[in-house]
């Protein structure tokens, strides 16, 4: 799988006159990530697309397989489908799993495979952009019994701001992705928690913790 160049991605944030900061704003990532790709501590980002796309390129120029900066001419490869039946999309599906305890996942290569489904069947989840959207694996025992080992997670990432107590978010804290309950803690701190009476409950202050997405599908074998 082909690695992001740290150069061109520098190269385009100073010409797009954005700080490490405000791409890392932009994108959804942490500074620290930001900081870590263009240092070249991450070759592989799962947000390579989200990158491309704030940065007016191609994931294609990123990572140097090809040498054409506008995304004009692959324009048709940074659609969240192939072309196909009309009442079908490919959603990215990422071998890099969400703890459900805590996984880390910078240094993880992300090596995606797109699944079809019908569209249908999505909109019964969330109306979101269809780009916004990914499916992940969670592992680990401590959101039981909502969520399972092994379960698929549909993981929106419209959807940033925790505004109830009885959803589930994917999170990135201190370079680690987790899924975990949010609920409003003291001085504007924010408890991380488990399903799990094991578990006990973590607390991010400010900047510490970055939410992904919300899970709005958990989708398991019988």
């Amino acid at each position: 799988m082909a690695e992001l160049i740290p150069e061109r991605l520098a190269e385009l944030r100073k010409a797009a006159g954005f700080s490490q900061a405000e791409l890392a704003r932009r994108v959804g990532i942490g500074q620290s990530s930001a900081n870590r790709l263009e240092k070249g501590g991450t070759r592989n980002p799962r947000e390579i697309i989200e990158i491309a796309r704030v940065l007016g390129t191609t994931p294609e120029y990123l990572t140097g397989e090809t040498d054409s900066v506008s995304p004009v001419a692959v324009s048709d490869l940074q659609l969240p489908y192939r072309a196909g039946p009309p009442e079908t999309v490919e959603l990215q599906e990422f071998d890099v799993s969400y703890g459900l305890g805590a996984s880390y996942i910078h240094d993880t290569a992300v090596t995606g495979r797109k699944r079809v489904f019908s569209r249908a069947w999505i909109r019964q989840f969330t109306d979101s952009p269809f780009s916004d959207l990914f499916w992940a694996t969670g592992n680990g025992t401590s959101m039981m019994p909502a969520i399972l080992e092994n379960d698929i997670l549909l993981i929106d990432t419209q959807q940033r701001t925790p505004r109830m107590w009885d959803q589930f978010w994917a999170l990135d804290m201190h370079g680690m992705g987790m899924i975990k309950a949010l609920r409003p803690g003291k001085d504007g701190a924010m408890r991380i928690t488990s399903i799990n009476s094991d578990f006990k409950d973590e607390v991010a202050y400010d900047g510490e913790m970055n939410v992904v997405g919300r899970v709005v599908a958990i989708v398991r074998k019988v």
